[in-house]
């Protein structure tokens, strides 16, 4: 599951294939979708969640409060199951699924952070991030990329930056989970279960408010 972008996604995964997965695009109801959106993926499929062996889930970078949703989630369904929750970076899934759908590298995923900034990261190919992810706005960092297809929504909202969008908009959780089989067969470890948040949440505690003391 992810929670990361605008994409509430869901997928059922038997280790080989996608058996059957859910995407709803809303920003602002990450926490009404995402329960319904796996009862769904489960009934289409035919099972029970108690047959579930493992879960990943996107660890961002993405907004504090979608992002979290997902992550609370999976602990949830981990703790209850007593199964392993695995974590995987939202772009990788991204640049996964660009590489599925026939894109070669290098390319670069970008995703929307809002502030009119981007969430980023260079890919040598599908399977392959040449550097951590980052948060920057668009043409501080357009003349870097100059020249790279770049996949995710990030490319279609800022177009004079990024000309040459190219594969998915936003992530899918199938993508998500047939990277991290992949790479558990190969016998590399994922990543914790942790946010992947790269700059402060929006909502802050004020600082210097004034103390009132009852008399």
């Amino acid at each position: 599951m992810d929670t990361a972008t605008p994409a509430v996604t869901v997928a059922l995964y038997d280790g080989t294939s996608v058996i059957a997965s859910s995407g709803q695009i809303d920003a602002r109801r990450h926490g009404e979708l995402l329960l319904p959106a796996v009862d769904r993926v489960l009934a289409e499929a035919g099972t029970k969640l108690d047959a579930v062996t493992d879960v990943v889930v996107g660890v961002g970078p993405g907004p504090y409060t979608g992002l979290r949703v997902g992550l609370v989630t999976a602990a949830t369904f981990g703790s209850a199951l007593s199964v392993p929750v695995h974590g995987l970076c939202t772009l990788d899934g991204i640049a996964y699924a660009a590489g599925q759908e026939g894109l070669e590298g290098p390319f670069v995923v970008a995703t929307d952070a809002r502030r009119k900034e981007v969430y980023w990261a260079r890919y040598e190919d599908a399977r392959t991030r040449t550097g951590e992810p980052a948060v920057d706005r668009p043409a501080d960092i357009a003349e870097a990329l100059a020249g790279l297809p770049v996949a995710g929504a990030g490319a279609r909202l800022y177009p004079e930056s990024f000309p040459d969008a190219r594969g998915p908009e936003h992530v899918a959780a199938g993508a998500l989970a047939a990277l991290a089989a992949e790479r558990l067969a190969a016998g590399q470890e994922l990543l914790e279960p942790q946010p992947l948040y790269l700059r402060r949440p929006d909502a802050q505690v004020p600082k210097n408010y004034k103390v009132v003391t009852p008399k």
